[in-house]
């Protein structure tokens, strides 16, 4: 159903399932503690967890846990990839949801979209729980046609182009030493 920016902000805050345009694919999303809704919508399983995104790294800081010297490197690598395409897998702290991350509850996806609708929803809501819009296992729908055709329930902002890149961001995991690459998108992170 298509809405206002307003509209679709206050639902978002009120625990329904939104829709917004990121710079990869458009995002599925809700507040972390109704990550639930997101599993039932798609129909996916729950080894499968869902990224934390928000408008600037600091409003997920209190999400992950570390010691000084890994935030030093995460925070030297926010610096140079975000906003953008890339999702940081991190140590959880209790402040993330289990649901967010059912099969592996200790790590927790991060990442600041470069796109200026999605930070601007960020900015009021706080960081979301967020996937791309598809059933699982399906490709991600890329426009708001197809997402209000396929997510009649879910709320989708109107006169908004939900183009973005269309490939998915880089995931890669901190292994408490070092990078490890779970997915390959359009950024290649420099591990040098």
């Amino acid at each position: 159903m298509n809405v206002s920016l307003e509209v679709l902000i206050n639902a978002a805050k009120a625990g329904k399932l939104i829709s917004f345009p990121t710079d990869t694919v458009p995002a599925l999303a809700t507040i972390p503690t109704q990550a639930e809704l997101i599993y039932a919508a798609k129909q996916r399983s729950f080894d499968k967890p869902l990224i934390l995104m928000a408008a600037k790294a600091e409003d997920l800081w209190d999400y992950v846990k570390g010691n000084n010297i890994e935030y030093e490197i995460w925070q030297k690598v926010v610096n140079q990839y975000w906003p953008g395409a890339l999702t940081l897998v991190l140590p959880a702290s209790d402040k993330i949801p289990k649901v967010m991350n059912p099969h592996d509850p200790t790590t927790i996806g991060i990442r600041v979209p470069n796109h200026q609708v999605a930070q601007t929803i960020l900015a009021q809501t706080g960081p979301m729980a967020t996937t791309s819009v598809n059933l699982s296992g399906q490709p991600a729908l890329e426009n708001r046609a197809e997402i209000n055709i396929h997510f009649p329930e879910v709320l989708t902002l109107e006169a908004t182009e939900y183009k973005g890149w269309g490939i998915p961001s880089t995931v890669a995991k901190w292994t408490g030493k070092d990078w490890q690459i779970l997915r390959q998108g359009s950024i290649k992170l420099d591990q040098d």
